[in-house]
């Protein structure tokens, strides 16, 4: 009962309501002992009347505001129904928070929705973590058995109870699933693979479609999962509980069968499924009752694919899973069976001999079809020791048909189970301890029910007294380790329920004394429970229903149940012939006789018994209640030798609508399943309790004396008694205080009180001083007003004398400006008079003085043009003689080519066996000879087309000349009429030339207004351009931004692939090592040889170590020196024809597909002997054809040029312009100086020396031998190498590698093991023996291989391999012969020792490197990752490294911690961000001593701030102790040192600080403000690395641990809710991060420099001495 006191006006109650269950309400006025009604006021705002007979019928009270949405109903002030109802309601709806705690259990409702909250990245955030600690999940209540089973050594038991469609199969999924991850991460095994297997079986053979739930479970089970000594699983084993047989031959309306029958008809079109005559779901009678074919939102086709998978991962072969669905088909073709009644009055039956489906049956079982037809419609009856034959009444033969069908897939569903244990057992013997997860039915209440409910209630009963009886041990517990004197707490106990079921003469014993009875029937059975209970001895909890004889009533602890007693007998017998079952076991296939021959086994686990001619007593003791019970008592006994944890899963409405809550469906099952009765046992008795500590930081206001920390027990046990007089309502224990229910609230009352007075108090003396203040600035106000306003006047007076002065200023001003105006006006019009007189005498003298210059000009004109005509006749003459001379001078130089022709072809007849690439080359310069001299022909013929031109147009020159020359000269004497009308054409001409200078001028400015519009357009042409331009660029940037993510990507799926590749081979050498000690143990040894054989790894040339076939070449992370097929093909189409030439001769391509490409047809003419003869002949003939049609394209341009040269000269002949004349010579010149620069062009081309100095440097080989490596022979200088015999390389390789001890190893120089190992290879490669190279190579990667598996936990070690590995790598890139390929024309490249590629070719090999490189890497962050992942939550999140700031902030009300749970050290031990930056300091001095590459470093960085910033903010996401102002203080002081300290090491750059910008932006929403719209604005702009449903949970789990802060509200969330949606949010909408992300890695590549064994410094403890310089 609540404290009175608290009821006083403004406290909130809970009052009863119809269809909420429980309705807030506030009271009006306060209640004073003695009243019959209360005034209250509810949420509509209705005042209603709450009557009060007693102190005990007042209303419960409501919890603070600050409690609202605990994740522990303990937690709250008052423990009652509407209490924990609301607080369900409020986390579930407001919170879509589906897990609560409630003292030791976990309440669960069912979403009906996916929630990303069962990932491995959450599932990484709980393993580890103390439960108190996280946020309530399922992974939470696993992660407690877990660890309390590793620490205790005792088995635990996870019990997971609920109504039909609550969610309690994916709870035990999910769990099942923690398991497997966390039990399976040390062994590399399939025995969790094969536990998770297990899930997808059961569901299809053992869960159905009901009105309730769309996946629901029709057995009980339970799964123990064996743990080894070290946490891993080592095997399971399952048992099952009363599976529902009655599913299988009937199904109620919207129902359907079990899932296993849909998935088979679903995959009935399937080849290897036709054998079974499968049909639709609606034509089998066993499916299609319910009416409910498909389920909506699954595929049973796909699911029939997982239940196959999954009985493969358990190792049942295809051959046996096909029996198995031929029996399932079987079962549906049975159902499908007619038999029809026959004789006078129906007392026989009969199946037609013609009934398809029975033939079906008979065939896919292997059984007589005719005796199962017999049997199927007769029994066989013991009459006076005779056997007969009865015939079977059509009702009778369905029955016994449906109870044959019941009973095989009851055999078949135990089969399986044993199948599955099978499976399950444990390969190592046997476990040391265990966890068990029940997923076992909850109380279940219908309109009508039955034997199945009776059962299930029975076994909620039972688990219901164990779950009571714990929660009550668990309170003794706590009270005797604080030592307190307690009473002992009065708990309902059921055991007189269990009794009536249980116990003698109960309502199981009964029932199987009837089943007994030969004509034994429900309606006897019924009499007898009356006479029993109702009659002899009254049961106060049986009850028999008014309206009817055939039910009873139970009242249950849940409810009350009235159970129907039709079919109680037929269930309970559950009875099949054993005529039916001896056709069975005579089947022919082997799974159908398994099934039946061991009938006495079978029988107890197949919950029925065979009924045959002689009724044995024996064989009807084991009915379904007597094997249920005994099942239950087994797993009762199991339960009680486990510690328990139990899950309530709740379902929250019944239309399976997604976070829609149904109050009074949850109350129901909130009374059902005990949630109610753990908060009444903890209400009993001291449910809040607080530390001495946590007491005195919250309440010192109300303790007197001295206030000291250090005495906070004694100041509590000094104040308790002033504040609360009740000594009963409060218990002082060893290191805390108890209180009762209210009592907090009552001290709460007090202590806000007390701080009400003292803010009164405070406000008086505020108020005081701010009226004083007040007063004394309104005075000092009025004074400064008084003496404004006098000034003001002063100020008006004096600017009003201002004014007066200056209009009579401006006055005077304008008037003076008016007269000056006019003055001006007349003077400017006499100046323009003058100007105008005065220009136009100018002109007059100026045209004038432009007639005597126009004439003077002409004279000039006409001598100088006479002058230039008689010197480029001479110019002319001289050009022709240059021409002729040059004629005879190219002339002899063809003679001399062509005698050097001859002279080349009698070279190539003396010496037949010269390379093809001198009879090549000569028969180009013959081909370019030859094009010469056509060339020259055509030159010549177009020069005298071009001199007979000319010498035409000089004749019409001459002609012309003449004609002018025989012209009568002009008459002298002019008349006056000829020079009137001379004055006239002049002055009409000047008119013109007027007329024209003005349209010249209108021209002009049409010109300007053009070309400022052409400067507008080009301007907007330029802007459009730049704009056009600027959009490329941004769309390459965001291709170059796209592909660099693919690219990524794929360096992230190949990288994930050597980390799988790395897994599978751990995985294989685990296996390995068991059989060899199983092996050992039967007694089987091998040899040393063989076992090392064994375990060697395999050669790099295999798939493990070089997966090339797998990924591209871009994925490598090394920058490649070997140019792509990309980069080949694009140098193919940009380069110039002579390139292209170069790369196509350079390339391996056949001679005949060069002839194919060149269009050069084979020549059947040529008869030579000898295939070099015939190989030269072609290769002279492809080159030919290349320089034809170099030259035809030089000729097509020439050709060309001359045709534009007439067209220019005919358009010259037709103007006949001098001017254009003299043009069109020039022009005729300067093409006779491009024919010379042709004709030099073509000499050069003729030059051979550059093609002969070539051929000195190609190898005189047979003509196929590749010309694309030049340097395929080493030079004889090549020095400085180390020099490994055949018989020293294993001992090379142990010195070098693998037994060089750490110490050692760290003191060599660096990169010295790859060094030597070059160096020898090199040695090998140079010497031609190029097999001792490649496996030099492969054995010394095999072997650092192996080195670096050996130092999986020394970081040192793992970085200096991953330095000689690097090396390597480089080396052996830069020195292969892909390297140096574009270095074939380089002369220079081949005077260098550096650049001379090796012949052998280990690209293969390389690729193998550069995988192990990777490997090295992720080792490297894997010992980092192992050594940071238990220091960065206490480290990053709990520790203080701001002294004193969290010490006042004490939360409110402190969670009580789970039983078993282990806290974390404090003091000393408990890590800090000093142990955090610790380990980092190693990583960076390991990187550092081994000069590894700084963007290394830096993506090494980037990933380890990753995992720190992943697992911090996961950890704060899911705890809400963490989530306040003072925490995210200490957050962001702790990141704040982490980023100083990588700025201090210069490794921001490469993003890792930018990794961490999630927590820090999480710190910083901690410490913001959370009231205003304008705080939600701000909150959206900043934490833009935060995803929407991140900030969102973090507003929900802020904790106010101080009374200055407050409680984020619902409708600020609701608000930042709206504004999260309208951003364009990148981050994706997942509320963890995944802390398993792996970054690509990318290893820069830098050309090492050049090695020699000389400059190597090899310490003599190496013992390699047997290596010789060479």
């Amino acid at each position: 009962m609540a404290t009175l006191e608290l009821y006083t006006k403004g406290a909130g109650v809970w009052v009863p309501d119809p269809e909420a269950v429980w309705v807030s309400a506030t009271l009006l006025r306060d209640y004073k002992p003695g009243e019959e009604q209360l005034l209250l006021q509810l949420q509509n705002g209705n005042e209603v009347h709450y009557s009060v007979d007693s102190p005990s019928d007042l209303p419960p009270l409501g919890n603070p505001d600050i409690l609202e949405g605990e994740n522990d109903l303990t937690a709250l002030s008052f423990l009652h129904e509407p209490a924990v109802l609301h607080n369900l309601q409020v986390r579930f709806l407001d919170y879509n928070s589906i897990y609560t705690y409630c003292g030791i259990v976990l309440v669960a409702i069912n979403p009906y929705d996916q929630l990303p909250i069962y990932g491995e990245e959450v599932i990484d955030a709980y393993s580890g973590q103390d439960m108190a600690d996280m946020e309530p999940h399922i992974f939470s209540v696993a992660e407690e058995a877990y660890c309390t089973m590793t620490r205790e050594e005792r088995n635990q038991s996870i019990i997971i109870s609920g109504e039909s469609g609550s969610g309690k199969t994916v709870s035990a999924k999910f769990t099942m699933r923690y398991f497997a991850v966390v039990g399976g991460a040390s062994q590399q095994t399939r025995v969790e693979e094969r536990v998770l297997a297990s899930n997808p079986i059961m569901e299809s053979i053992g869960n159905a479609k009901t009105t309730r739930n769309d996946n629901s479970s029709r057995f009980g089970k339970y799964i123990e999962i064996g743990f080894g000594r070290n946490g891993d699983i080592i095997g399971a084993n399952m048992r099952t509980y009363l599976l529902e047989k009655s599913r299988v031959v009937f199904q109620a309306s919207s129902e359907r069968n079990y899932h296993i029958f849909y998935q088979l008809c679903s995959a009935r079109e399937l080849p290897e499924m036709r054998s079974l005559k499968l049909e639709a779901p609606e034509y089998f009678h066993y499916t299609n009752q319910g009416a409910e074919m498909q389920i909506p939102g699954t595929n049973d086709l796909s699911d029939l694919e997982r239940t196959r998978n999954a009985f493969t991962v358990l190792g049942v072969q295809p051959e046996q899973q096909m029996e198995l669905f031929r029996v399932l088909s079987a079962v549906m073709h049975l159902g499908n069976v007619n038999i029809q009644a026959s004789g006078r009055s129906s007392d026989r039956s009969y199946i037609n001999a013609e009934d398809r489906s029975l033939a079906v049956f008979s065939k896919l079982l292997g059984v007589e079809r005719s005796q199962m037809a017999h049997w199927l419609c007769s029994r066989r009856l013991a009459v006076g020791g005779e056997m007969l034959v009865k015939p079977m009444t059509g009702q009778q033969a369905l029955e016994a048909r449906d109870a044959l069908a019941k009973h095989i897939y009851g055999q078949l569903f135990t089969w399986t189970v044993q199948r599955l244990n099978s499976a399950l057992r444990s390969q190592k013997g046997k476990a040391k301890s265990f966890i068990g997860v029940l997923d076992i039915y909850g109380f279940e209440t219908f309109d009508q029910n039955s034997f199945e409910q009776f059962c299930i209630n029975y076994a909620n009963e039972k688990l219901q007294q164990q779950f009571n009886r714990h929660v009550f041990h668990l309170e003794q517990e706590e009270y005797v380790r604080e030592e307190l004197a307690w009473n002992r707490i009065e708990f309902s106990d059921n055991q007189e329920c269990i009794n009536l079921i249980e116990g003698p003469l109960g309502i199981f014993d009964l029932l199987d004394e009837e089943c007994r009875m030969p004509k034994g029937s429900d309606e006897n059975w019924a009499r007898k429970l009356y006479d029993q209970h109702l009659t002899s001895k009254p049961h106060p909890h049986f009850r028999k229903p008014r309206m009817t004889n055939s039910a009873f009533i139970v009242f249950h602890f849940a409810d009350t149940v009235q159970y129907e007693c039709s079919g109680f007998l037929d269930k309970n017998r559950d009875t099949v012939f054993e005529e039916l079952i001896n056709i069975l076991k005579a089947s022919q296939f082997e799974l159908v006789a398994e099934l039946f021959q061991q009938q006495g086994s079978t029988l107890s686990v197949a919950n029925g018994s065979v009924r045959s001619g002689k009724r044995a007593a024996k064989e009807h003791k084991l009915t379904v209640g007597f094997q249920f019970r005994q099942s239950l008592q087994m797993l009762m006994d199991t339960l009680n030798s486990t510690t328990p944890h139990y899950v309530r899963c709740i379902k929250p409405n019944d239309q399976k609508a997604p976070f829609m809550f149904d109050p009074q469906r949850t109350v129901q099952q909130l009374r059902a399943c005990g949630v109610l009765e753990t908060i009444r046992i903890s209400a009993a008795g001291y449910p809040s309790r607080w530390t001495y500590e946590e007491f005195f930081s919250r309440y010192r206001v109300l303790l007197r004396g001295p206030k000291c920390q250090d005495q906070a027990q004694a100041s509590c046990r000094e104040a308790l008694p002033h504040l609360i007089p009740d000594t009963d309502q409060y218990c002082f224990g060893k290191t805390k205080v108890f209180f009762r229910a209210g009592q907090v609230a009552v001290l709460e009352r007090l202590r806000s009180e007390r701080l009400r007075v003292a803010a009164v108090i405070i406000q008086s003396h505020v108020k005081g001083w701010l009226a004083r203040t007040r007063y004394s600035r309104i005075l000092w106000a009025a004074a400064t007003i008084q003496r404004y306003n006098r000034g003001a006047l002063a100020r008006r007076l004096a600017l009003t004398l201002r004014y007066t002065k200056a209009a009579m200023v401006i006055q005077k001003t304008y008037r003076m400006l008016m007269v000056r105006q006019i003055f001006l006006m007349i003077r400017s019009a006499t100046v323009t008079i003058q100007a105008f007189t005065r220009g136009t005498l100018a002109r007059h003298r100026y045209r004038q003085l432009m007639v005597e210059r126009a004439a003077v000009l002409l004279q000039a004109r006409v001598r100088g043009w006479l002058a230039k005509e008689a010197y480029r006749r001479v110019h002319a003459a001289v050009v022709f003689m240059q021409c002729c001379v040059r004629r005879k001078a190219s002339r002899r130089e063809l003679l001399r080519l062509k005698a050097e022709a001859r002279s080349v072809e009698k070279y190539r007849e003396l010496n037949k066996g010269m390379e093809v690439k001198l009879m090549q080359l000569q028969l180009r310069v013959d081909q370019q000879a030859r094009e010469s001299s056509a060339l020259r022909e055509t030159l010549n013929a177009e020069r005298e087309t071009a001199s007979a031109e000319l010498d035409a147009l000089r004749g019409i020159i001459q002609k012309l000349e003449s004609q002018k020359q025989m012209k009568p000269p002009p008459s002298p004497v002019i008349s006056e009429k000829e020079v009137e009308e001379r004055r006239r054409a002049e002055e009409k001409a000047a008119q013109e030339i007027l007329r024209l200078t003005r349209e010249l001028q209108a021209l002009q400015k049409d010109k300007d207004c053009i070309c400022k519009a052409k400067e507008d357009i080009s301007a907007r042409l330029h802007e459009k351009e730049k704009t056009q331009e600027e959009c490329v660029q941004k769309a390459v940037l965001q291709a170059s931004a796209a592909l660099r993510s693919e690219l990524d990507e794929e360096k992230m799926k190949y990288q994930g692939l050597l980390r799988e590749l790395s897994r599978l081979e751990q995985r294989y050498d685990n296996l390995k090592e068991m059989n060899l000690l199983t092996e050992h143990a039967r007694g089987h040894r091998r040899t040393d040889s063989a076992q090392s054989l064994s375990l060697e790894p395999l050669s790099p040339s295999s798939t493990p170590l070089s997966p090339q076939s797998l990924t591209p070449l871009s994925v490598s992370p090394f920058t490649s020196a070997f140019p792509s097929p990309e980069e080949q093909r694009r140098v193919s189409v940009t380069s110039s024809t002579l390139e292209r030439r170069l790369s196509v001769w350079s390339s391996d391509a056949p001679l005949d597909q060069l002839m194919e490409m060149m269009d050069v047809a084979k020549d059947p003419a040529v008869k030579k002997k000898g295939e070099d003869l015939e190989y030269a002949y072609d290769a002279v003939r492809v080159a030919n054809k290349f320089l034809e049609i170099q030259l035809q394209k030089q000729q097509s341009q020439w050709r060309e040029e001359i045709e534009a040269l007439r067209n220019q000269l005919s358009q010259a002949i037709c103007c006949g312009s001098s001017a254009k004349k003299q043009d069109l010579w020039e022009l005729l010149e300067a093409r006779e100086f491009e024919c010379m620069r042709l004709r030099r062009e073509l000499k050069e081309l003729r030059n051979t020396v550059s093609l002969r100095h070539l051929l000195t440097h190609i190898s005189p080989l047979a003509p196929t031998t590749d010309t694309s490596c030049p340097a395929q022979l080493k030079p004889a200088g090549v020095t400085g190498m180390l020099e490994c015999r055949k018989r020293d390389e294993t001992k090379l390789i142990k010195s070098l590698i693998t037994d060089i001890p750490p110490d050692s190893a760290l003191a060599l120089p660096l990169g010295l093991p790859a060094s030597v190992i070059f160096l020898c290879i090199r040695q090998a490669d140079c010497s031609g023996d190029q097999a001792r190279a490649r496996s030099l190579c492969s054995a010394a990667l095999v072997a650092m291989k192996t080195t670096l598996k050996k130092q999986t936990n020394d970081l040192n070690m793992t970085a200096l391999w991953l330095k000689n590995v690097c090396l390597l790598h480089d080396l052996l890139i830069q020195h292969s012969p892909k390297q140096n390929k574009s270095s074939l024309f380089d002369c220079q490249s081949l005077d260098s020792d550096e650049l001379i590629s090796m012949t052998t070719d280990l690209s293969d090999l390389i690729r193998s490197l550069s995988d192990l490189c990777i490997q090295a890497y992720q080792q490297l962050l894997s010992i980092t990752e192992t050594q940071l992942q238990k220091l960065i939550v206490p480290a990053l999140l709990e520790s203080e490294t701001i002294a004193g700031l969290s010490g006042s902030a004490v939360k409110l009300i402190v969670s009580r911690k789970r039983a078993g749970s282990d806290p974390r050290p404090v003091g000393a031990d408990a890590p800090t961000m000093a142990s955090v930056l610790r380990q980092l300091g190693a990583l960076h001095t390991a990187l550092s001593c081994q000069s590894l590459p700084l963007s290394l470093a830096e993506q090494a960085f980037r990933q380890m701030t990753y995992l720190i910033c992943a697992c911090a903010l996961n950890n704060l996401l899911l705890r809400k102790d963490m989530c306040c102002w003072s925490r995210g203080m200490q957050i962001r002081y702790n990141v704040s040192l982490l980023e100083e300290w990588l700025r201090s090491r210069g490794l921001q750059a490469g993003g890792a600080v930018a990794t961490l910008e999630p927590l820090i932006q999480a710190a910083q929403l901690l410490q913001v403000g959370k009231k205003t719209a304008a705080d939600a604005q701000a909150i959206v702009r900043t934490c833009t690395a935060l995803s929407s449903t991140q900030i969102v949970k973090i507003l929900t789990l802020y904790t106010p641990h101080s009374d200055l802060d407050e409680k984020v509200t619902i409708n600020f969330i609701r608000t930042v809710q709206e504004l999260v949606k309208g951003r364009s949010d990148t981050q994706p909408a997942q509320l963890l991060l995944e802390v398993r992300r792996v970054f690509p890695v990318t290893f820069p590549y830098s050309p090492p420099p050049a090695l020699s064994a000389e400059e190597l410094v090899i310490p003599d403890s190496l013992k390699i001495s047997f290596l010789r310089r060479a």
